[in-house]
């Protein structure tokens, strides 16, 4: 099974496909192979735990293979989320339980095959973004062991990055998804709050606390963060998708960059954002400088003020036992008790007054890119000043959960000194499918090695699961790009998907009498392949665009060239009679040119 090690979500479907006879084999060996020494993991599986899980999925399995698409695949949990039958220690030896139930995400991943096979190290209680602050030991980073993993959620990205599960679970709180990502060459999926259940997760900051996904690659990392999301009765804060985001952001996005940087003197992180900003423009963004002054103040929120005392509410009794605790995570959780809950309310009012603008800023871009982190330290560095330079790797990812944000982390330009520097991409919530598009097209474009496996993305066009927060329309006429109607879409967050053709069994017409001038079209025995346009328009926002849709025009579903089946416009047979066949021109845009030639 070491040929394993460093392969993505598709690579292990088909090497469990070929061999689903013998899964409890496969994984028991794998797991023999780990290093004994390897402080990532708190705890392994036994056999029995694999056996367990196996045997529950495989009648699944042999009955119908597509319904647990993940069969087999192992997977690491962050150990602050709980694994029914596993120990949950919060990286607190005293705080440990034996957790009676999975964790829905967990149960979620379980249910759609994946098989747990490790709990990984993190800061205390999440309270961190270094990865030192644990009794089990520091996580070192995957590129250079002099320095940090990042943290809170530092085990699952290091087992990660070295390809020794294909994805992981963290939690994200100020950046816990994201900075171990960006220190380890990996993607970080930091979801929209609400979008993964949190039931089942030892609480850091319940308000803004979410679970994350970490990858060697976006679609897997999206792929993963779908099946294990949806709404939950039993999360108080758990969210339905409004299903009225954009499904991808336009071919030449705008993004905004913060108009003032802090890399606290470390030039090689500058030079990697110069580089990576330089790759942007590359691939077609167009970079908006904003003003990032809200943004840094309310990322000094979360620690610098009454936020805190949300880590003081979850820690507990705990707290009255300093020597059960790391100290640095005693000293910060403490702080809370120096609060009134006058001061907790009006931090919430500014941090609503903040959250509000930030999102007013965002709304005039298709998203914000800012480096994951602005610097990196090393293990003994970290001894010196372990709140100081925590408080660094949290410049550009504070902000984030507090705003009410969705937010991606990518690998980036490498530092001269060989250790990544990611960047992280963040948008308003519910935009989690739009980063993840563009996240797709950057990992293709730069070709980085995944993680530190030195492996890199196979060939071929990588693609996220189909939308339900979407319906694909088929336009043939007024809505086409560059015609008058096309607004209609566009107002709506509809994306163009691509340009093709019905089945070749359509009759194309010019209705009379429409202002602007607007085409019909039927399905008939005899016909042709009309051009099309596909579009994708929020499931929300779909209901408005077909208010607007005057008769006899409807829609209805088309058949495409490809055997697909899509929505898309239909016509009252009552109005053809009157209407000239244009079907010979086999589409609007070369009806309409056909027209305007005449009147030249």
């Amino acid at each position: 099974m070491a040929l394993m090690a460093g392969k993505t979500l598709a690579a292990w479907q088909q090497y469990i496909h070929s061999n689903s006879g013998a899964v409890l084999s496969l994984l028991t060996h794998y797991l023999q192979a780990l290093p004994e020494d390897d402080n990532a993991w708190i705890v392994l599986a036994s056999e029995e735990q694999l056996r367990t899980q196996i045997e529950a999925l495989l009648p699944r399995y042999r009955d119908n293979p597509q319904s647990v698409p993940l069969f087999g695949i192992p997977f690491a949990v962050k150990d602050n989320i709980d694994v029914a039958g596993w120990p949950t220690s919060a990286a607190c030896p005293a705080f440990t339980y034996t957790a009676q139930h999975d964790a829905t995400a967990v149960a979620q991943l379980k249910a759609a095959g994946a098989v747990v096979i490790g709990k990984t190290n993190l800061d205390q209680f999440a309270t961190g973004l270094v990865g030192t602050r644990s009794p089990f030991g520091a996580v070192p980073n995957a590129f250079n062991r002099e320095y940090v993993s990042g943290g809170s959620s530092s085990g699952s990205a290091s087992v990660v990055a070295r390809g020794l599960v294909p994805f992981a679970l963290g939690t994200d709180t100020a950046g816990s998804g994201r900075v171990p990502a960006g220190f380890n060459n990996i993607v970080g999926l930091k979801p929209t709050k609400g979008w993964l259940s949190a039931t089942g997760v030892v609480p850091a900051c319940r308000l803004i606390d979410t679970i994350s996904v970490f990858a060697l690659t976006v679609e897997d990392a999206f792929v993963v963060a779908t099946l294990a999301g949806g709404a939950d009765a039993q999360d108080a804060y758990s969210r339905t998708n409004p299903a009225s985001a954009p499904a991808a952001f336009a071919q030449n996005p705008v993004f905004a960059i913060p108009d003032t940087l802090e890399f606290f003197g470390d030039t090689q992180a500058q030079d990697a954002w110069q580089q990576t900003l330089a790759a942007l423009r590359a691939g077609g963004v167009t970079l908006k400088s904003i003003d990032f002054t809200d943004f840094y103040q309310l990322a000094g929120q979360l620690y610098q003020g009454p936020w805190v005392a949300e880590r003081t509410a979850a820690v507990g009794d705990m707290l009255q036992h300093p020597q059960w605790m790391d100290p640095t995570v005693h000293a910060i959780v403490a702080t809370g008790l120096n609060y009134s809950a006058v001061e907790t309310f009006n931090a919430e009012y500014l941090r609503a007054t903040l959250a509000k603008r930030i999102q007013r800023a965002l709304s005039e871009v298709d998203a914000l890119v800012v480096p994951t982190s602005p610097t990196i330290h090393t293990l003994e560095e970290m001894k010196q000043e372990p709140i100081r330079f925590n408080s660094q790797f949290g410049t550009y990812t504070n902000f984030t959960n507090l705003a009410d944000l969705s937010a991606l982390a990518l690998p980036g330009a490498f530092r001269k000194d060989g250790l990544p520097a990611g960047i992280t991409l963040i948008a308003p919530a519910w935009h989690d499918r739009a980063l993840a598009e563009f996240g797709l097209r950057w990992q293709r474009q730069q070709d980085l090695p995944l993680g530190a496996t030195g492996q890199r993305l196979t060939p071929g066009e990588a693609a996220l699961p189909e939308s339900s927060h979407h319906v694909r329309v088929a336009v043939v006429g007024a809505h086409l790009r560059g015609m008058p109607l096309n607004a209609q879409l566009t107002n709506r967050h509809a994306v163009f998907v691509e340009a093709t053709e019905t089945a070749p069994c359509y009759r194309l017409y010019a209705l009379a009498g429409t202002t602007p001038a607007k085409p019909g079209i039927a399905r008939a025995t005899s016909g042709a392949a009309i051009a099309v346009e596909l579009w994708d328009i929020p499931l929300a926002r779909f209901g408005e665009f077909v208010a607007e849709i005057p008769a006899p025009l409807g829609i209805g579903s088309l058949e495409l060239a490809d055997g697909r089946w899509v929505k898309g416009f239909i016509c009252e047979p009552a109005a053809l009679s009157s209407a000239t066949d244009i079907t010979e021109f086999k589409g609007w845009r070369n009806w309409m040119a056909r027209q305007e030639s005449q009147h030249v």
